[in-house]
């Protein structure tokens, strides 16, 4: 059973090969300490950090993400070291946050190999602080245990280290700062030249990130996950024994050349290598002669797969990867460049030569063109690879189904009721700055895996366009509203249930498609007595089919039990609930998933401060999604923040009333 650390307190550990997984809502940089029995690091060799990543017992992430697993082995770790810390820290460079105060409370769980959690902590309380201690593995009487530390530094990692002793302090942190901001960590291997035959980029799979890179994996016994967008994670958010990869750092010059200056021509080749040996794929279907003049144009579906909903999914799964792999090889690629140049000016400053006659001036000079030639030819590569994704979304986004289609497309208006659940289904668009006017499909599978969380608080808009807080409660429903109608679209008549608890009625506006047309199984429960009736039945459904399950005798659920998918929606949460409405919350939240029962809350987490960390573990069970565009997903290979935008009813539009009108009239039939 794991053990919720709070500050201060201590755990004994039975392992001695641990997993230290770290989870925050913004990209930060992870390290890990050796102290001696006075808690005084020895020096820069006792240091695991992202430009020396490994250390006696230690390994920890090569690059600044949101997700980090740290490995640890007790019986490596020299006899002299009696402290292992986990030293967490804001990254100096960049746009991002520059205090713990801004960003959610950071996650910290001790793992066995296995993946089982030993103990965890939630680092709450910090705000001007930009370092911090977050655990502690120390020496007692010849057994390890784990203390929850949380202790936070304003000054950051210079600070930090200082603290604990260690004399090179500052030059240490100057020397992390640097790894991380220019790139010397989060370089990976370029996408491969497309040969004469245009076949793509993604025929060779990208590099397999392990835990140091913060790419979640799987426990052992279970498939590997294939979908970057849910509950199953490539790689991965988000998560066996970690493998770690070869992660190169700066190329040589003619390395930056090749990364992705590939030869022109040929069709678009769709074939996609993750699941070649699944399954041989049908006969894909014929493409429309082109007209005279023009390049035939590829026919959408082409990945393998056994159905073309499959083989939809794929390919939009192959095209965030490109997407990724080709944006991170543009990034490595300036970088390296940027790098290249620095070096080259201070050859030229340390040598006194270089200062008569003007050859500093040349020198200078050829440094500069060196460096605007390498990022010509990076940006050149990355407008290629651009072209070709744009020109695969022109075909691929009009014969998307409706489970993967936006609302204003026009497949929705031949809409059918479905009679089989589809593999996955859109919950909006991503897209990176890079190239802002691809968007590429962002797909959970179905069923859901985790609850929807759609964040209410004035910190779900990237902009801050909306200050109003009552204008983006609105929206907020009206985005919750949409993502339950599709899911009740999706679904065949008769085998997707919603529930809603609006305790104080300020959702009414915005549920009235869902009321008036009589999909919901009840009208919205109001005030305190509906939230607990609601609650009761959905928990009591939980613990029933869990039961059921669990002796074997699933078939033998009483009479007239509906056996149909459950969704809750939630809006204005805590108004309304008491304690033990908040237990049952988190219980469905935990349970409910894997028993049919799924959550999705309208709520800002600022209201529910006042329960302090209980709730977070509730948080972060659910998938954060926003109701304006904003950049707080990132993907487990490279850490790229990658903007979201939710996939919202067109204003004046009536195909969400068109479509839950079928509905209504198939479920009455059904029934």
């Amino acid at each position: 059973m794991t053990a919720e650390l709070v500050r201060g307190q201590n755990h004994p550990l039975s392992q001695a090969r641990l997993e230290i997984r770290v989870s925050a809502g913004t990209p930060i940089v992870a390290a890990a300490a050796l102290s001696d029995e006075n808690g005084r690091i020895r020096g820069v060799e006792w240091v695991a950090h992202p430009g020396a990543p490994t250390q006696p017992g230690l390994e920890v992430s090569r690059q600044a993400a949101a997700d980090h697993r740290l490995a640890v082995d007790l019986h490596a770790v020299p006899e002299a070291v009696h402290r292992v810390g986990v030293l967490l820290a804001l990254p100096a460079a960049g746009e991002g946050p520059v205090r713990f105060g801004a960003v959610a409370a950071p996650f910290v769980a001790v793992t066995g190999l296995d993946g089982a959690e030993i103990a965890s902590y939630t680092i709450t309380g910090l705000e001007a602080e930009s370092a911090v201690v977050a655990l502690e593995l120390y020496r007692r009487q010849g057994a390890w245990k784990v203390r929850a530390v949380g202790q936070g530094y304003a000054g950051g990692l210079a600070e930090l280290l200082t603290d604990q002793g260690l004399p090179q302090a500052h030059q240490l942190a100057r020397g992390i700062d640097d790894a991380v901001a220019q790139g010397l960590a989060r370089s990976v291997q370029v996408p491969p030249p497309r040969t004469a035959d245009g076949d793509r980029s993604r025929q060779a799979a990208a590099p397999a990130l392990g835990p140091d890179q913060g790419g979640p994996a799987p426990q052992p016994g279970q498939a590997a996950p294939t979908s970057p967008y849910g509950g199953q994670t490539p790689g991965g958010p988000g998560q066996p024994a970690p493998q770690t990869p070869s992660y190169p750092g700066p190329a040589p010059d003619d390395a930056v050349t090749q990364s992705s200056t590939p030869p022109t021509g040929g069709p678009v080749d769709y074939s996609h290598p993750r699941r070649q040996n699944a399954a041989p794929p049908p006969p894909p279907p014929t493409a429309p002669p082109a007209e005279p003049g023009q390049p035939a144009r590829p026919v959408a579906g082409d990945a393998t797969g056994w159905s073309m909903d499959e083989r939809l999914y794929n390919q939009v799964w192959g095209m965030f990867e490109d997407l990724a792999r080709s944006t991170a090889a543009y990034r490595s690629a300036v970088d390296f460049a940027e790098s290249r140049m620095d070096k080259e000016l201070e050859q030229v400053l340390s040598d006194p030569r270089s200062r008569i006659g003007g050859q500093g001036d040349a020198a200078r000079e050829a440094a500069r063109a060196r460096h605007a030639q390498l990022t010509a030819q990076a940006a050149e590569a990355l407008d290629r690879d651009l072209a070709q994704l744009t020109a695969e979304a022109e075909v691929v986004e009009p014969a998307l189904p409706p489970a993967y289609a936006r609302w204003d497309s026009p497949v929705w208006h031949a809409y059918r009721v479905p009679m089989e659940i589809p593999m996955a289904l859109r919950l909006g668009d991503l897209h990176l700055p890079e190239a802002d006017g691809i968007r590429i499909p962002m797909l959970v599978r179905l069923p859901l895996e985790r609850g929807l969380w759609i964040d209410s608080g004035r910190t779900g808009s990237s902009d801050g366009s909306f200050a109003d807080s009552h204008a983006l409660g609105r929206l907020a429903m009206e985005t919750a509203v949409a993502h339950a109608a599709r899911l009740l679209a999706v679904y065949p008549a008769g085998e997707f249930t919603v529930h809603v608890i609006d305790p104080a009625g300020s959702g009414a506006q915005p549920l009235a498609p869902l009321v008036q047309t009589g999909v919901l199984a009840a009208p919205p429960a109001l005030g305190a007595a509906g939230v607990a009736d609601v609650l009761a039945r959905l928990t009591q459904r939980v613990d029933l089919v869990q039961m059921a399950v669990r002796g074997g005798v699933a078939d033998s659920l009483p009479p007239g039990f509906d056996t149909s998918q459950q969704l809750l929606i939630v809006n204005d949460f805590p108004h309304g609930f008491d304690d033990r409405a908040v237990n049952q919350l988190r219980y469905l939240a935990d349970e409910g998933p894997a028993f049919g029962v799924h959550l999705m809350m309208v709520a800002d987490r600022e209201e529910s401060s006042g329960y302090g960390p209980l709730l977070d573990p509730l948080w972060r069970s659910l998938l954060r999604l926003t109701p304006v565009p904003d950049d707080h997903l990132a993907d487990p290979w490279v850490g790229h923040a990658w903007t979201y935008e939710p996939s919202l009813v067109p204003p004046g539009s009536q195909v969400l009333q068109q479509v839950l009108t079928q509905v209504a009239a198939a479920r009455t039939k059904y029934v």
